[in-house]
């Protein structure tokens, strides 16, 4: 009995929906080992949403997942081409996750509280990227390693490097602020964090942020310049912080000195940020030029 030859279009279906199948079966397969560590630690993962809810040096972490869910998305075709079986070395991330899952959890460590909240977001993190590579591979790994590296900025970072942290931003704020105070002719008195200014004094309060500034490599496909944004928030927060402490006093000194606490103050954050936000812009637009003229030219 003669049989019917199948057709190069339904081979072609016939192969489509058994990847299709495959990949369902892999999200599958990851979305429950990342449940896991979840589950184990939920209680700090309560406490770290929280915090992110009621202090401002946390409000960032929220973004990250979906920040890198969207990178990760964004990059689909080139991470799904790269699939592959090579999970080995995926388990060793997954092995030092779990382990700090476990640790996290029993408080083997002996850390204090602010660390035992780190230790357990680190250890979700890990066991994230290693359950990416075995489930994917680990050629899809490094087509997604940016996200999936992005990830540990939902890491509250521990004291004391925390408090240090922020040292740094006050006192590298204030030198920006005397140079900007000194750029106007602003005549001050500068002892540590405070500024004796005509007619007020003013200190330079712990500000932690910059974080947000990262969100500007959402549509740069290089990796080396993805980066080289992120190490361009820590110097844009510093330029920023340092403006706003200036205009603040300008205002203050020569308008209201209701203005170190009305709304600008309390509000104005966006509007410091925007002007901050400037060059950073500037640099996206060359990079993506950049990245548009690479694809043409393929």
């Amino acid at each position: 009995m003669a049989t019917k030859p199948i057709s190069a279009e339904a081979q072609v279906h016939s192969g489509g929906w058994q990847e299709s199948r495959i990949d369902y079966r892999r999200i599958l397969g990851f979305a429950f080992i990342c449940a896991i560590p979840m589950v184990i630690v939920w209680e700090a993962i309560r406490q770290v949403v929280s915090l992110a809810l009621t202090n401002d040096t946390y409000t960032h972490i929220p973004l990250i997942p979906i920040v890198s869910a969207f990178l990760i998305y964004t990059n689909r075709q080139a991470i799904r081409s790269r699939i592959s079986t090579q999970w080995q070395p995926g388990m060793l991330l997954l092995a030092a996750g779990f382990a700090a899952v476990i640790a996290a959890r029993l408080g083997t460590a002996h850390m204090n509280a602010s660390q035992d909240l780190s230790l357990a977001m680190l250890s979700v993190v890990l066991v994230w990227m290693g359950a990416f590579a075995v489930c994917f591979g680990y050629a899809a790994f490094r087509a997604a390693r940016f996200p999936l590296l992005f990830l540990i900025f939902t890491v509250p970072i521990p004291e004391p490097i925390l408090s240090q942290t922020i040292h740094f931003l006050q006192v590298w704020s204030a030198h920006s602020a005397a140079a900007l105070f000194g750029l106007f002719g602003i005549p001050y008195l500068q002892n540590d964090l405070v500024f004796n200014l005509p007619g007020v004094a003013i200190r330079v309060a712990e500000e932690c942020s910059g974080i947000r500034s990262t969100l500007a490599l959402l549509f740069l496909k290089t990796t080396w310049k993805q980066f080289l944004v992120c190490l361009l928030a820590v110097p844009l927060s510093i330029a920023k912080n340092g403006l706003r402490i200036a205009a603040l006093s300008a205002l203050a000194i020569y308008v209201n000195p209701g203005f170190l606490y009305g709304k600008l103050h309390q509000y104005g954050g966006m509007f410091f940020f925007a002007a901050a936000f400037v060059p950073l812009a500037l640099l996206f637009v060359i990079l993506e030029r950049g990245d548009s003229k690479h694809v043409e030219s393929k």
